[in-house]
């Protein structure tokens, strides 16, 4: 599915042009109708002659009304650029071509409209060859024009299919598995709740999907998909560049305005600091042969930024130098007084508020810079203006790195997203990165990759967690290990992140290598060793337990006799084994029980305590101990005042 904006001068036909090609008027407010001008977005589809159906937004074209065009031009596939053949290229004209060239939006096609109203032939010449003019050095120059009668239904045929070879020509769109919809109109219909309006982009919906409503208020509200709508046509799943309007359940309208983004949770967030690339609009502002625009961008200066179908005042830092003169680029940090859902690689239009006039435009490069950053002598430093160099126009593989060494450790799509790849570039990198040892690749059981980061990262984790490690056998030397939640939340790593960096690094004839013993780690060159002294209260106490192997001192007793740490090393060695609260046996003793108590069950069929009793040559406290204990572990069933094997 595929979307054309329109663009173009006042009262240049555009929307008439619309309602002829479409059979929808997409002046849909009451005062367009009465004014008989586009105040704001309006919205209307048709059908190309090959039979693929495409979108149309028509935008104002009135300078007061500039900001709603911006609103409406983001992301589309094409450019349907208006001309009346009465007046030709106009200020708003040449304002719209800019913003659409500052867009990147390259495929289009001009309607000479109002061509009825030419005095002849040689009139439509002549206007076409300024438009032509007009056109030279920008992203629409060669596009076919095409003069068309709304009125009339001159040209339209023609029109439509120099439409349909535009489109054909237009680059794909990037899909990054990261759907989103940057929110045009929100309303609610009866029976249905709230519905939201806007283009998909970066991947699919689906009816069911929960999601997310991230507004300008920086608020993030849980929403979920109740049904999809493209062309009034209910649909089950939305590709991405669709025209679409989603019926959301679990939000109040109250809290969605134009500029809110519906996407997936967590990959998506609200910024107020951005850092972009920005490219100052040339030219006499006063020339109808050029755009309105402003003589230079001076440091810190302030400026509307629009993106997508939102907007908002900021100051604009400039990171070399204390201006950018007209057409000249250079690279700004922007701090947004309202937040807005921003993705690196995204396009923006800044302005000037007063005068309002179009400054420039340019791409987001990182949507959330971790800092805001000091100039010295006019400039930023060298570091990060190379960084920033490298995530514009940097290889797959360089992007790829560079995103891995500031998420230090991401799954697959997060570090697509980050990098700006899709999916053929990220295999490329991820091959070329991984051959050279840049990046190091963990894989579940399946093979898939479950996480990878940079191999600074990985070594850096690993170096933090021997250390906590080392200082936490230091500190609890008779410890089996660290709890796995302390390690992995003092490691401040994600769930697979961490399991990732235990699995990798397990060799175990490395003495730094990590040993993953159920819910504790430790260094596989951690040995628990008690001091001479300890050894000695052992060592005295087995020898206890051995000369009265069934009247052994009680579980308050040898604890006292070697202390508690020494004692749970003891019971986690199985050096002892601790039947109840009061009895313990040696391991031997134990194992030789366990064998009697099932061969006397099998011989005689069950057997009682004061059975268990004569036969270990013990008291009754030691023989229910132990059947209670058996018991308990599923070896023998009590059946009355007897036991019986389980099973």
């Amino acid at each position: 599915m595929r979307v054309i904006a329109t663009a173009g001068h006042v009262d240049h036909g555009k929307s008439t042009l619309v309602r002829a090609l479409t059979g929808i008027n997409p002046d849909r407010l009451r005062e367009e109708q009465q004014r008989e001008m586009t105040i704001d977005l309006g919205f209307a589809w048709m059908t190309l002659p090959g039979g693929e159906p495409v979108g149309i937004i028509d935008v104002p074209g009135h300078v007061d009304f500039i900001e709603n065009m911006l609103a409406g031009v983001g992301g589309v596939d094409a450019a349907l650029l208006v001309i009346a053949a009465d007046e030709g290229p106009m200020p708003q004209t040449i304002e719209h071509l800019a913003i659409l060239a500052l867009l990147r939006v390259s495929c289009g096609v001009v309607a000479l409209t109002k061509a009825d109203l030419a005095p002849d032939q040689a009139w439509v010449d002549l206007v076409s060859d300024d438009i032509r003019r007009v056109l030279a050095g920008t992203p629409l120059a060669g596009a076919p024009i095409v003069p068309v009668s709304a009125k009339a239904g001159q040209g339209l045929g023609a029109l439509m299919l120099a439409l349909e070879q535009a489109l054909a020509n237009a680059p794909a769109r990037r899909d990054l598995g990261r759907p989103r919809l940057p929110v045009d109109r929100a309303f609610t219909l009866p029976g249905f709740g709230v519905i939201v309006t806007g283009t998909l982009s970066d991947g699919t919906f689906a009816v069911g999907d929960e999601v997310e409503v991230l507004t300008q208020r920086g608020e993030v509200f849980p929403a979920r998909i109740r049904g999809l709508q493209t062309h009034k046509q209910k649909i089950t799943r939305a590709q991405m560049g669709s025209r679409l309007a989603v019926n959301l359940s679990g939000v109040d309208v109250e809290r969605i305005a134009r500029g809110s983004v519906v996407a997936k949770p967590g990959t998506l967030a609200p910024t107020t600091l951005v850092d972009a690339w920005l490219e100052v609009l040339g030219g006499d502002a006063r020339d109808t042969s050029g755009p309105r625009r402003a003589s230079a961008l001076r440091h810190n200066a302030e400026v509307k930024v629009f993106s997508g179908a939102a907007h908002s005042i900021a100051h604009a830092w400039l990171l070399e130098g204390d201006a950018l003169a007209p057409g000249a680029s250079g690279w700004v940090q922007l701090q947004l007084a309202t937040p807005m859902v921003l993705a690196n690689g995204d396009r923006f239009i800044a302005r000037l508020p007063s005068p309002s006039l179009t400054v420039g435009g340019g791409v987001i490069v990182d949507a959330h810079p971790s800092m805001r950053y000091r100039r010295r002598g006019g400039h930023a430093d060298a570091r990060v203006l190379n960084r920033l160099a490298t995530l514009r126009r940097g290889s797959p593989s360089d992007r790829l790195a560079q995103a891995l060494q500031e998420l230090a450790f991401a799954t697959l799509a997060e570090a697509a997203a980050h990098a700006h790849l899709e999916a053929d570039e990220l295999q490329a990198a991820l091959a070329d990165l991984s051959e050279r040892g840049v990046i190091l690749v963990a894989r579940d059981a399946r093979g898939s990759i479950s996480v990878l980061g940079h191999r600074e990262a990985w070594q850096a984790a690993r170096d933090r967690a021997v250390a906590m490690l080392r200082d936490f056998h230091k500190a609890q030397p008779l410890a089996e290990g660290m709890p796995r939640d302390t390690l992995r939340s003092q490691l401040k790593l994600s769930p697979g992140a961490f399991d990732a960096l235990l699995g990798h690094y397990n060799d175990a004839s490395d003495p730094s290598a990590f040993v993953d013993a159920g819910g504790m780690v430790r260094l596989a060159s951690h040995d628990v060793r008690f001091a001479p002294e300890q050894q000695t209260a052992v060592e005295a106490l087995l020898a206890r337990c051995r000369a009265q192997p069934w009247a052994t001192p009680s579980v308050k007793e040898a604890r006292a006799a070697v202390g508690d740490e020494v004692y749970t090393v003891m019971l986690r060695r199985r050096m002892l084994i601790q039947l109840n609260d009061e009895v313990i046996l040696l391991p031997d003793t134990y194992a030789q029980a366990v064998q009697h108590v099932r061969a006397f069950i099998e011989r005689e069929g069950s057997m009682t305590a004061a059975q268990a009793r004569d036969l270990f040559g013990t008291t009754r406290k030691y023989a229910l101990a132990l059947m209670e204990h058996l018991d308990l572990i599923g070896v023998t069933r009590r059946v009355g005042d007897a036991r019986v094997l389980k099973g």
